[in-house]
């Protein structure tokens, strides 16, 4: 049985086929490594040489792998192939030898020029680079001479054999004791001391004792590609070897392709920072302050804590701190190295923020500068790792100390490397808070700590949801391919068929028949081609690109799942800020962003950078100002409150300036010394605590007073009883609206100035649409026309005709509401013109703006049945008569439903 299955196993590998996939796999991977080398290295004149090598080694590793696969083609596919180009393939085959050499040569080059600062030429190296020239010029005059045969002569195969015992058994090992004997004679930095490691041990090794293994053991006197099944095994060791390899060298800075040491691991720092964050709000003094610091660096990166230390350069001692003034040793040391005012290594310091010694360690050893070296003579001195300064106010207050070797097997990460700095950020305003026994900048601090953190967290959700949107069509790479000619579309495979889902030339209203006889009209009339993203039937995006056929005079048009590439390029033109290209992406693939292009349907400049802005204060949960036409205010509101995921939605109306402070009251309630709350009920901003949203309109009516009391909640998150000192923490967010101007207001002593400087923080106003450009205008009426009508029918014969548009731009609608009246108004005549009024079935939620409630709209009397549907209309109108005028049913049905899902108080 083990022995058949031996064999089966040596008949795979000694297959042609199997051969050839292994070295295809090893050709692609070097490949990509070769391109991505070009694409992505930066000019550095100090690793020029290195670099150049480097290429030379890729590119005769390449040829080796494509000599292999081009002899493997032949056999399989062409055996009897002759003429030129049965030559060519025969003279790249045996040429593949000269490159084997140049191979090792450059090798044995690159490998010691990796550590040596000024790389030399030495006897040694002078014997080989002349004995392996020998070999080379050798191999490439047999090629030449003999290139019309595949045969080889006796007289190559002795070459061969020779180079081969030359390589393996005196160029290599040499090398490799000179690099090894210059690794612990010579102080090399331990990235670059790490890097020659790894090369050595998982690629080079492997590759010498793989060589050795085919060619002595097995067929001495025959040649090396005889063997076929150990060349398998070899092939894919090696190719493991070199994926391995290429991530862990890369990672560690390899030839300066990095900055810093690069870490491949899921960035989970908010997740871990936050347990920290609430024990630094809560700290007293310095000492609590050392015990946090240690704890969180054994946490976040396995740092042992006693290895760990904080140190304060000035001190304001602090009631009930037993911290001394007195400098031991390594604090006196770093005085002396903070005090150097040397323009270089003030310069340095101030760059990189974080003194991580391996890291400098390797720039010096390539580019040996004043700041570097006193650098690492100052980290010597006091045996650190790490050295990272606290900042506060761009003066240095304190540094934490790591040892040096606190985590002898790994290197800092850039990824680490920023968590450092995000913490000593934090810290700093600690310290100085504490230092200055400030409580409302630390409640402050908090605050807009929590505040970046649910950002951050909401901005990782809204990433996570887009690359799971990528990842569910990954599977569906099938690229559809549809003919038009003479206005007919011809299906031209089955993946079309499957993407496409409609008969495209018999449903004319559909918005991808739409698409797809643009881009053909588009490339009949220019000749050139067209590229678009649309929408299928189901929804689901697809980028349809269109290329003339000029043999045959027709339109070749494909059709497929887009990329990321394609998403952002579709659109990154109208970005005014190109950094924004990752919320452009979350509009296009996040439910936030769909209902963010739902509400407003168009993708020009102004409102493309308002949807990028909405999207944003949507993640986001300060205090907003929304400063836009009265009727797009709640849509907007709902909107925001949905993305937050809120359940509690309060809208406080403000017609005019309140008497009595009501409206204080009412907010946040009185002190009890004062009488009982007229209403008898809580204060709104303790009812809505949790998860509710408070939108206040006409945030100009409210009186100064009452103004000041909320000013001082958006800003610390606490709010006073009104007329008491006493404070109550609450986490509704605030939404306010006005349109007036606030800040002549505040001129005129109307409008308190604390409140206009916290929601000047946030603020959002939308671009008027009777400014907005007639091309943007336009295309967002197309947009709202193609939302209205809820079948695709009637859709070609309703589309907006130019006259249409001209019309909708003379009327110069104010708001977005406005405008989607004067769509839908527009529809319903041209729909009565044509004699389709009673067929054409308008969106019944196209007049709605709360997301929650769009679904139910649609679903119409059968949401009647879904409970969930009906627990959420319930919340929303607190009456059956509404919610029966808003299914569009009776009220007796509505009653029956809210009984059986005991919806009803009970009485």
């Amino acid at each position: 049985m083990i022995s058949t299955l031996f064999y089966i196993i040596l008949s795979i590998l000694s297959s042609y086929p199997f051969l050839m996939i292994v070295n295809l796999i090893s050709l692609i991977l070097k490949t990509f490594i070769f391109i991505g080398f070009l694409k992505y290295a930066k000019p550095d004149t100090h690793n020029r040489k290195d670099r150049l090598f480097l290429i030379l080694l890729l590119i005769a590793a390449i040829i080796e792998d494509l000599s292999w696969i081009l002899l493997l083609g032949k056999i399989l596919f062409f055996p009897g192939l002759t003429g030129v180009l049965n030559v060519a393939i025969g003279y790249i085959i045996k040429m593949s030898w000269a490159f084997y050499a140049i191979e090792y040569l450059v090798l044995s080059i690159f490998i010691e020029n990796l550590i040596e600062r000024t790389p030399s030429v030495n006897l040694r190296k002078k014997i080989f680079l002349s004995i392996s020239s020998i070999f080379i010029i050798s191999f490439c005059f047999i090629t030449t001479f003999y290139i019309a045969t595949y045969e080889l002569t006796s007289l190559q195969l002795r070459i061969e054999e020779l180079y081969t015992i030359y390589a393996l058994t005196i160029l290599m090992p040499f090398t490799i004791y000179a690099t090894i004997k210059s690794l612990r004679k010579n102080r090399v930095p331990r990235i670059l001391n790490k890097q020659i490691t790894i090369l050595i041990q998982f690629l080079i090794l492997p590759r010498i004792i793989s060589d050795f293994i085919q060619y002595f053991p097995f067929n001495f006197g025959q040649r090396f590609t005889h063997y076929y099944p150990m060349s398998a095994i070899s092939t894919i060791v090696l190719t493991i070897a070199l994926y391995y390899v290429s991530r862990k060298v890369i990672g560690l800075r390899f030839l300066n392709f990095q900055n810093h040491v690069q870490e491949h691991r899921r960035y989970d720092f908010v997740d871990r920072f936050k347990d920290t964050l609430e024990e630094l709000a809560k700290a007293g003094s310095i000492k609590e302050l050392s015990l946090i610091t240690q704890t969180f660096f054994k946490g976040a990166f396995d740092i042992p804590g006693n290895r760990v230390s904080l140190h304060l350069r000035t001190i304001n001692p602090i009631e009930g701190s037993s911290y001394k003034i007195e400098l031991n040793e390594v604090e006196t040391l770093s005085e002396t190295f903070l005090s150097n005012s040397h323009p270089e290594l003030e310069k340095c310091v101030n760059k990189v923020k974080i003194l991580i010694y391996d890291e400098i360690d390797f720039n010096n050893f390539y580019d040996p500068n004043y700041a570097d070296e006193t650098i690492i003579q100052f980290m010597d001195t006091i045996n650190a790792d790490i050295f990272l300064p606290i900042y506060k106010n761009h003066s240095i207050i304190g540094y934490i100390i790591i040892e040096r070797y606190a985590r002898f097997h790994e290197f800092y990460s850039h990824i680490e490397r920023d968590e450092m700095l995000v913490f000593a950020s934090y810290l700093g305003n600690i310290i100085n808070l504490l230092q200055n026994r400030n409580l409302d900048s630390l409640i402050y601090q908090e605050k807009e700590l929590k505040e970046e953190l649910y950002r951050k967290h909401q901005e990782i959700n809204q990433y996570k949801e887009s690359i799971h949107s990528f990842l569910k069509n990954t599977k569906q790479k099938e690229i559809g391919i549809i003919f038009y000619k003479q206005r007919h579309f011809v299906f031209a495979n089955q993946a079309a068929k499957e993407i496409i889902k409609i008969n495209i030339n018999t449903n004319q209203g559909a918005p991808i028949t739409k698409a797809l006889k643009t881009i053909a009209q588009q490339v009949e009339e220019y000749k050139a081609p067209q590229t678009c993203i649309t929408k299928t039937s189901d929804g689901q995006r697809i980028v349809v690109t269109g290329v003339p056929n000029l043999e045959k005079n027709h339109v070749i048009i494909t059709v497929y799942y887009p990329e990321f590439s394609d998403i952002i390029t579709s659109q990154v033109n109208h970005l005014k800020d190109p950094t924004a290209w990752d919320y452009l992406l979350y509009l296009e693939t996040t439910k936030p962003g769909q209902l963010i292009n739902q509400l407003i349907p168009g993708s020009g400049e102004q409102l493309l950078q308002f949807k990028i802005t909405l999207l944003q204060m949507s993640l986001s949960k300060k205090a907003l100002l929304l400063e836009m036409a009265p009727d797009d205010l709640m849509p907007t509101v709902e909107l925001l409150h949905h993305i937050s995921m809120r359940n509690t939605l309060h809208v406080l109306t403000l017609q005019g300036h309140g008497k009595n402070h009501d409206i204080a009251i009412k907010l946040f309630g009185i002190n009890t010394i004062f009488g009982v709350n007229p209403e008898n009920t809580k204060p709104l901003l303790e009812k809505l605590d949790g998860d509710g949203t408070l939108f206040i309109k006409n945030i100009e009516f409210m009186d100064l007073e009452t103004q000041e009391y909320l000013a001082e909640f958006i800003k610390y998150g606490y709010y006073r009883i009104f007329k008491s000192n006493q404070k109550m923490a609450s986490s509704v967010r605030i939404i306010c609206s006005t349109n007036q101007n606030l800040t002549a207001m505040v001129q005129e002593g109307t409008f308190s100035q604390a409140l206009l400087n916290e929601l000047k923080k946030t603020s959002l106003s939308m671009p008027s649409l009777l400014t907005l450009p007639e091309s943007e205008l336009t295309e967002l009426a197309q947009g709202l026309a193609e939302q209205a009508i809820k079948t695709d029918d009637f859709k070609n014969l309703l589309d907006l005709n130019q006259k249409d548009k001209t019309k909708i731009v003379q009327s110069k609608p104010a708001s977005l509401q406005e405008l989607k009246i004067r769509v839908q108004q527009l529809l319903a005549h041209k729909s009565k013109e044509s004699n389709i009024e009673q067929e054409i079935h308008f969106d019944p939620a196209y007049d709605i703006s709360d997301p929650d409630l769009i679904q139910a709209a649609r679903l119409g009397k059968h949401a009647l049945r879904d409970q969930r549907m009906m627990v959420l209309l319930w919340n929303k109108f607190k009456n059956q008569n509404k919610i029966a005028a808003f299914l569009g049913v009776n009220r007796s049905s509505v009653n029956r439903r809210c009984k059986e899902y005991n919806l009803l108080p009970k009485e």
